[in-house]
């Protein structure tokens, strides 16, 4: 079969990968000049399997007020008038119940641990080069009750085959000795040893290699952005692009926050909506104390991943702000973060900012699978986890395209 995939980032260009060992061709289609140009491009670099709690969770009620009127907080909700945003507001309050968030938790893990598999499978037969490493992720507490919230997360989580580590303040600090400066405000840590990093945009770079050497490769179309797609009696007949039109036999939405806009004339709201997120790329010296495993800062909500020698720093979520443009104060706020976490980084000189959008969906939950239209498929919605969750779905996208079932549950993923 000849298959169109719409969006070129992580998800993307898993699925053409995927795709393409299937055997088919496969032809990648996007709006940027290369691959993982938009969200991928700068992201917070943890491949996180076992962190995949959602941010729709009862606990985050309390917090609304301050995420509303605070100016400095992780999470900022400005109030636009925008349909999308109230609709896609309300459902996210729909889905913080703890029988929701529980049941997300089980999905996404169980989404999470065969991306692990995926990845390691990738990474062994097509060896890319992207700062991939597999040192595993601590979770820093520094807030008592917050803690004892997490070790409860992580008792349930165990029981559905997440191997996690509970950590004192000295067993934290003897494992990452970085955190010595802050030491005495740890109220514990969580370690997850299964956990990798790496640099997504540099993955999709190796995955287009990698497609365009293979036999019978994978052919791109890059500064070509997907208009609409065309329909008829029930199918998807063309892709219309200002390059023209793109024919095949099955097309597949992996194009995050577009795939909102293309799916909509076509009768489907799939409630994606874009949050926006920032990352500070530092470069390293010998004289740095860095982070050598990847960390979260789970006070502040911010992400440490080390790359060689870079470390990648993300955090923030803004709902309603528009566009992917750098809010200096935001930059400004996520340097002082890291200031105070590792005041003896000293780096090569000032970090590189960036700015991307999460594709959100209320609950959580990415949608990978079928549409009412025969020969549409999704693959989409992934909010910050489409880097952890990019192979696995992608793999299981590929078994569902081809008849097959796929190693976790469908139906948890489908569009409703």
């Amino acid at each position: 079969m000849h298959i169109v995939v719409i969006g070129a980032g992580v998800v993307g260009m898993t699925t053409a990968y995927f795709l393409h060992r299937e055997g088919h061709r496969v032809t990648v289609v996007d709006a940027g000049s290369s691959p993982g140009q938009a969200t991928s491009m700068a992201n917070g670099a943890q491949l996180s399997y076992s962190f995949v709690a959602p941010l729709a969770d009862p606990a985050v009620l309390p917090r609304l007020p301050s995420w509303l009127l605070g100016r400095d907080t992780p999470l900022r909700f400005r109030p636009r008038l925008d349909p999308d945003q109230w609709r896609w507001s309300l459902a996210f309050l729909r889905a913080c119940t703890r029988s929701r968030s529980r049941s997300t938790t089980r999905e996404l893990l169980a989404l999470g641990l065969y991306s692990r598999h995926c990845v390691h499978d990738l990474v062994r037969q097509e060896r890319p080069d992207f700062d991939f490493s597999s040192s595993g992720k601590l979770l820093v507490y520094q807030d008592a009750a917050a803690y004892e919230h997490a070790l409860s997360q992580r008792d349930y989580q165990a029981t559905l085959g997440c191997e996690q580590r509970v950590m004192d303040r000295q067993a934290c600090l003897d494992m990452e000795p970085a955190l010595a400066d802050i030491g005495a405000s740890i109220a514990g840590a969580i370690y997850t040893p299964t956990e990798d990093a790496g640099d997504c945009q540099r993955l999709c770079t190796e995955l287009e290699r990698i497609l365009r050497a293979a036999p019978d490769p994978v052919q791109f179309h890059f500064n070509t952005p997907v208009r609409a797609l065309r329909s008829e009696r029930g199918r998807v007949v063309s892709a219309a692009t200002a390059a023209g039109a793109i024919d095949a036999d099955h097309y597949v939405l992996a194009n995050g926050v577009g795939a909102q806009s293309l799916a909509r004339p076509m009768g489907m709201d799939l409630q994606i909506y874009p949050l926006k997120g920032y990352s500070l790329t530092y470069d390293l010296t010998p004289e740095s104390i860095a982070p050598s495993a990847s960390i979260s800062d789970i006070r502040r909500k911010v992400v440490y991943a080390r790359l060689g020698q870079r470390l990648r720093v993300a955090g923030m979520v803004d709902i309603g702000t528009g566009g992917a443009a750098i809010d200096p104060a935001r930059v400004r706020s996520l340097e002082r973060d890291v200031a105070k976490f590792f005041p003896r980084l000293n780096p090569a000189g000032a970090p590189r900012a960036w700015a991307g959008l999460r594709p959100a969906r209320p609950d959580g939950k990415p949608l990978i699978g079928t549409t009412p239209y025969r020969n549409l498929w999704l693959n989409t919605g992934h909010g910050g986890l489409g880097f952890t969750l990019a192979a696995g779905s992608a793999r299981m996208l590929a078994d569902l395209m081809r008849g097959r079932d796929p190693a976790v549950e469908a139906a948890a993923f489908a569009l409703q």
